[in-house]
């Protein structure tokens, strides 16, 4: 794992070294609004693949999704206008939304655990922000963690989980222990009566 400490005067240089990381199917460890997460390019099924291997995660739990706008969220969820009224009150933020999966939605099954739902998210994180704008692409936006093992805002718990396994992330974005803060809560909207997942 190369391991990139990010500052103000290299943000640049890391953008455009992650960008490239990720256009080759590389797998990060990357600080967000929330805590340190695994992102890569959400579209590669191979990659997606790599990303649950690396997890250690059943094959039926999916996997959340980073968007850089509603206008992306739109291309792979259906979105009424009662939805995207309340998707612009909560995000940017550190909110998951659960929404019906358009049946064209060209991101690989994997990624879904055999629901017909998807759960996606606009991170109010500067380089994440950069990194979806630039690729135009859908990121994957799942914890940096082993399966079953908490998640964590401190860089070296993050590093210690991966350690000595045998499949690891290819590249580290170091920026130090985050603010304290849980994974994003997670909203169904696919009822009629809205539902909390996970608080």
């Amino acid at each position: 794992m190369e391991i990139l400490k990010i500052s103000q005067e290299n943000f640049k240089k890391i953008i455009n070294k992650t960008l490239n990381a990720i256009k080759k199917g590389d797998i990060l460890i990357c600080p967000s609004d929330t805590v340190y997460g695994l992102i890569t390019d959400a579209t590669d099924k191979e990659v997606a693949n790599k990303l649950f291997k690396i997890k250690k995660r059943e094959k039926g739990k999916p996997i959340p999704i980073f968007v850089q706008d509603i206008k992306m969220a739109k291309k792979l969820a259906l979105v009424n206008k009662e939805q995207e009224k309340f998707l612009k009150k909560v995000w940017p933020g550190k909110i998951t939304i659960v929404l019906k999966r358009k049946r064209n939605c060209s991101l690989p099954d994997i990624l879904f655990g055999g629901k017909k739902t998807i759960g996606l998210r606009i991170p109010n994180y500067k380089l994440i922000k950069a990194l979806l704008k630039k690729l135009n692409k859908p990121l994957t936006g799942t914890s940096a963690n082993i399966s079953g093992k908490p998640a964590s805002t401190k860089i070296k718990e993050v590093l210690k989980q991966f350690k000595d396994k045998a499949i690891k992330p290819d590249l580290v974005l170091d920026a130090g222990d985050l603010p304290k803060s849980k994974p994003s809560t997670v909203i169904d909207l696919t009822k009629k009566e809205l539902k909390i997942l996970r608080p």
